[in-house]
């Protein structure tokens, strides 16, 4: 075989798995979780990566950088005809100066082969049209961003949740063609785009826990310049509280370290864990608990289960101006999927119905729709075919003589109810082992729900609107999820409607 047949043979292996150019050109010590991120950039035009402190997030956006410059570009008969741009970006001149670019500079250097040259502000090769640039990010200098345009482009923006609003909608404009979105941040924050892009459907979502990191597990120096041992036993020792079987609750974050349970503080949280500090005591539901509940279905996939409770059904039909009709089925602790019809923004009785039909035929299962609106002409489809396991769920209805798992809170409305009784479903510490498959919209959904005290100590949720104002859409998922909980399996008739009957 010629050299040139190797070569050829040795890119097309590297195009097709970035992480094979990072370990055999760039010479890169990924970890799996690294390798991880490193393919979610080959693959997706828009990532995101929270990070405890150490732990090599500037490296991995280096290495994707790289794979990116050297993988995207193509030429024909010399000549460059796909050509590619990186941006690299920070809060700072320093952070673009002493961090970035040196990442880039070592793996350059390591590697030996490669075309260009080094600059203090990143790579140039004698195409015009070919580089890597870093430079600081600041509303005062937008023409950075203007006409930032390339057949291949990257934006890879380390601290990002010290980059304003004004320049992420500057980069979102030049995503076009073949681009990529990589960001990279400590969550010191929980609000901005950075958070929001762990919430988002658009993003590919990791996190970087320095508890994993192969110095801390080894206990040994392996990977130089990532976080070690002694640091994380330190910051365990004066960060964490040590707490008993009994109060360990993973969606505070609770850890077990050494054989020892411990609580973090929100200083161990940020810069170990690399978690969100702890979410205002307003919001419905803890992005973590979501988190679990993830990883719980994740397990019982992996353990082919199979359910055996009866089915309860939830379901949000879509009407006019909205998109998407979503039917939850849960079998007690688990959730197998999402059904989701795209409507048009035109009402579909019909076929919402038939996506009940196929759960419904089992007599044991039990359908909870929601009859104000477009819903209504789905249950009366429902009754009409003879299915009375089909229930009407109006969250205008009254709650009384309904309380929380503890006994002690009660609600304004049926609203009010169904979504605390899937708050208590979901709380680690209640030991119910919620198991929800992966989904964006219900994630974003469900953390941007705020929840209050009336004067008369009842709970009640903010209402929709104030929802689909932050999040753009109505919580179709929360609904239909939430619809599962509804108490009442027959028909129900109000406090008004028997007072009446009683007059």
């Amino acid at each position: 075989m010629s050299k040139v047949d190797k070569a050829i043979r040795y890119m097309k292996a590297w195009r097709e798995d970035w992480c094979k150019f990072a370990h055999d050109v760039l010479h890169a010590r990924l970890d799996k979780e690294q390798q991880a991120i490193l393919h979610s950039v080959q693959h997706n035009p828009m990532t995101a990566v929270a990070s405890g402190t150490s732990r090599g997030k500037d490296y991995i956006a280096a290495c994707a950088a790289m794979c990116f410059m050297y993988l995207t570009p193509r030429w024909k008969d010399g000549k460059l005809v796909k050509n590619t741009k990186i941006a690299m970006t920070a809060p700072s001149g320093r952070q673009v100066k002493d961090i970035m670019i040196p990442e880039v500079s070592r793996l350059f250097r390591n590697a030996g082969i490669l075309p260009g040259r080094l600059l203090s502000s990143g790579i140039r090769t004698n195409y015009y049209e070919w580089f890597l640039t870093g430079f600081k990010s600041g509303d005062d200098n937008m023409e950075a961003w203007s006409g930032f345009h390339a057949v291949n482009t990257m934006f890879v923006v380390t601290e990002a949740s010290g980059i304003s609003e004004t320049i992420y909608n500057a980069i979102e404009g030049n995503l076009q063609g073949n681009s990529r979105l990589l960001i990279v941040f400590n969550p010191n924050i929980t609000t901005g785009y950075a958070a929001r892009a762990m919430k988002s459907d658009r993003f590919a979502k990791f996190r970087l826990n320095s508890l994993n990191a192969e110095n801390v597990v080894s206990k040994q120096l392996i990977i130089p310049g990532q976080v070690n041992y002694e640091w994380v036993k330190d910051k365990v020792i004066n960060w964490c509280s040590p707490i008993q079987q009994a109060d360990f609750n993973a969606g505070e974050g609770d850890f077990k370290w050494e054989g020892c349970l411990y609580r973090p503080n929100d200083l161990f949280r940020v810069k170990v864990l690399g978690m969100f500090p702890k979410v205002s005591e307003d919001v419905l539901i803890p992005y973590e608990w979501i988190e679990i509940a993830n990883e719980n279905w994740h397990r019982l996939q992996e353990e082919d289960f199979t359910p055996t409770k009866s089915c309860r059904l939830g379901s949000d039909v879509a009407g006019m101006g909205r998109d998407d009709s979503v039917v939850c089925p849960r079998y007690g602790n688990y959730v197998p999927k999402f059904e989701v019809h795209q409507s048009a923004g035109k009402a579909d009785h019909m076929h919402v119905a038939g996506m009940h039909i196929s759960y419904l035929s089992d007599e044991n299962a039990k359908a909870f729709i929601d009859t104000i609106g477009e819903g209504a002409g789905v249950y009366s489809r429902l009754e009409e075919l003879g299915y009375k396991n089909a229930y009407s769920c109006k969250y205008s209805e009254g709650a009384r003589g309904l309380h929380d798992i503890t006994g002690q809170y009660e609600f304004a409305n049926m609203r009010a109810y169904c979504y605390w009784s899937l708050r208590d479903w979901l709380n680690p510490k209640n030991g119910f082992g919620a198991a929800l498959p992966p989904c964006d919209k219900l994630m974003e959904e469900a953390t941007e729900t705020h929840w209050k005290f009336q004067s008369d100590g009842r709970i009640i949720i903010e209402p929709k609107e104030e929802i689909k104002k932050r999040i753009k859409r109505s919580p179709d998922y929360m609904d239909a999820l939430a619809n599962t909980f509804y108490p009442h399996d027959f028909d129900y008739i109000s406090d008004e409607e028997l007072l009446r009957d009683f007059l």
